[in-house]
């Protein structure tokens, strides 16, 4: 299959192994992946802030530019969210769920030694509804060991603008998710969302904790 790859901002900025990561792992599968150059941003922040139009503005933009493929994968869940939403593109896929639910894989061929904590962030639970296909490639990568993390299915606090004008709920939100994560025993967290790994991992790092946050894309990509 031919596949288009939409990295998203953050992304492109601040994660771009995760988007390294999920061509690796999509050509190892056989796949081709191609990037479009004329990408930009898919208008989730500016949906979240209230200005709608120019959502719809780079919604439009997206549809041009993606709209003709017969897939498109992101590794954020939001981002996939936020398009489903403005333009109801039923052609674009979180990572995950594009293995799992449209291509029917399970096991990428990973490879991964370390005890792993799964963050179910709120996009993939509540928009994308990617439901358990990331425990399921999570739980065919040898040598992981997936623990179970407490209040799996609470924020972790970011919602994007949210965790600026709402710093102290945020900053609350996050210590109890920092709490959760670490009880486990886990090396590693990981998510399908690169933002709410921001978050976590910043929470984590300012406590001096040695978890680390890992994208599962990063995960699905390692031999």
């Amino acid at each position: 299959m031919r596949i288009a790859l939409f990295v998203t901002c953050i992304g492109d900025t601040l994660f771009p192994e995760a988007g390294r990561a999920t061509v690796q792992v999509l050509e190892r599968l056989g796949h081709e992946v191609v990037f479009p150059d004329e990408q930009t941003c898919c208008g989730q922040m500016h949906m979240n802030s209230g200005y709608a139009r120019e959502a719809q503005q780079l919604g439009r933009r997206f549809a041009e530019i993606f709209g003709d493929y017969e897939a498109v994968v992101s590794p954020s869940s939001s981002c996939v969210g936020t398009v489903r939403e403005v333009l109801g593109m039923d052609n674009v896929f979180e990572l995950s769920e594009l293995l799992v639910k449209r291509l029917g894989v399970e096991d990428v061929g990973a490879s991964f030694a370390g005890r792993v904590a799964y963050h179910s962030t709120c996009h993939s639970l509540r928009v994308t509804r990617v439901g358990d296909a990331p425990l399921r490639l999570l739980r065919n990568v040898r040598g992981l060991e997936l623990v179970d993390l407490p209040r799996a299915d609470e924020c972790c606090g970011f919602g994007g603008t949210f965790a600026i004008k709402n710093a102290d709920t945020s900053s609350a939100m996050l210590a109890d998710k920092c709490d959760a994560i670490e009880s486990t025993g886990a090396a590693f967290c990981t998510a399908v969302d690169s933002s709410c790994l921001l978050q976590i991992g910043g929470g984590l790092s300012r406590r001096g904790s040695a978890v680390r946050p890992v994208h599962i894309a990063e995960i699905l990509a390692s031999t």
